[in-house]
């Protein structure tokens, strides 16, 4: 599949401004500086749907990752291939005018705006990377699948990190969120240090705003925690220790 840019209508590019410069109003003073770095890097633009093409241009310079077009939703073991060959998977459809509160499924602004700039950042790439290749070494356990699924959810999907003595965000869920994103930054929120294995024993949420965060100190300590997270997954492995799935 490939990206048909000339198919985005006026309504797509106007969507996309709309959703964009909604969390550019906000971002900048709560989101981790990576983040912004990374716009730049991509050349995203407030007022049309990036393209793809340039999008991976800039990328294969950075870290040699690619954005790779699917359909939507992936199984398991194809979206952690992907993951482990550096491509990350995005959608080219985008959410209409009046969903634009909410939407089910991901789009490509989730996708895209979301994810896409901190593929520009290296450590956190080499984790994205190697927690992939750990899954995929198990992915035929639905017990280790779910526990590498939790840190997935908690670091790249709802992480944050604690940057210049400030809470920050990092995580692609919260960036696209207009309604998270500012609730969890607030007092309101729960904020724990980043622990794997804590993580491995919270079921994730779907439905509503997260009951915890989980904070890094840094980039590199997501790369540094990978020996821990393939001892620990090799333990529950040894151990038969089955893990019930999130609802």
């Amino acid at each position: 599949m490939q990206q048909e840019y000339d198919k985005y209508t006026a309504e797509d590019h106007e969507v996309w401004s709309l959703l964009y410069k909604e969390q550019m109003t906000h971002l900048p003073t709560i989101v981790t500086q990576a983040y912004l770095n990374g716009t730049k890097a991509v050349r995203f633009e407030p007022d049309r749907v990036p393209r793809f093409s340039v999008i991976n241009e800039e990328l294969a310079k950075l870290t040699g990752w690619q954005v790779y077009v699917v359909p939507g939703l992936i199984d398991n073991k194809p979206f952690f291939q992907h993951l482990a060959n550096k491509e990350f998977p995005v959608t080219t459809w985008l959410r209409k005018m009046e969903q634009l509160k909410y939407i089910e499924e991901p789009d490509m602004f989730h996708d895209v705006f979301g994810h896409v700039p901190l593929l520009s950042e290296p450590f956190f790439c080499n984790f994205l990377n190697e927690l992939s290749i750990i899954t995929l070494q198990h992915i035929d356990n639905p017990s280790v699948v779910e526990l590498m699924a939790r840190l997935y959810w908690y670091t790249v999907e709802f992480g944050m990190i604690q940057e210049d003595n400030t809470l920050k965000i990092y995580g692609a869920g919260i960036i696209s969120s207009p309604g998270e994103s500012k609730f969890c930054v607030t007092d309101e929120a729960t904020h724990v240090p980043y622990d794997v294995q804590a993580i491995f024993d919270v079921p994730y949420i779907k439905d509503r705003f997260q009951a915890q965060y989980f904070v890094i100190d840094s980039y590199k300590q997501l790369t540094d925690s990978l020996p821990l997270i393939k001892d620990k997954i090799s333990w529950y492995v040894a151990n038969e220790v089955f893990v019930a799935l999130s609802p």
